[in-house]
């Protein structure tokens, strides 16, 4: 087991080649396979339900962690490990407001892929043979 002071122990976040958190302030890569591991560390990031469903929150706009927690229906403490991983991985920033931290997706690239991910889940469902 890793010492807990590593971003990956901490929080499990995937980490590039380089040893930097995925999407962490980084030259762009310079290989298309390292392009590849960078993009498959995000759509794992993107594959847990709770992640996902926040992003989806924040693609709206910013918000707290009050306000996304009852967006996703998850535990306060689960929606805080949860952002935490996605802030270290630089899919997302945040800002002081007062005594509130708020959340907002990095780029406009994410909402996209998020909303093209439901895109392809409302695709498959519509595929699916009718419940009885």
């Amino acid at each position: 087991m890793r010492a807990r002071g590593t971003a990956r122990a901490a929080y499990d976040v995937p980490m590039s080649k380089g040893g930097q958190p995925v999407g962490a302030h980084q030259s762009h890569p310079q290989t298309n396979g390292e392009r590849l591991d960078v993009a498959a560390s995000v759509l794992a990031l993107l594959a847990d339900r709770t992640r996902l469903a926040l992003l989806q929150q924040l693609g709206e706009g910013e918000a707290d962690v009050t306000t996304l927690t009852e967006a996703c229906g998850a535990a306060r403490p689960a929606v805080s490990q949860h952002l935490a991983k996605l802030r270290l991985a630089g899919l997302v920033t945040t800002r002081k407001d007062g005594r509130r931290v708020v959340y907002s997706l990095r780029h406009g690239h994410l909402r996209r892929l998020v909303n093209e991910a439901l895109n392809v889940a409302d695709h498959q469902i519509s595929a699916l043979p009718p419940h009885d």
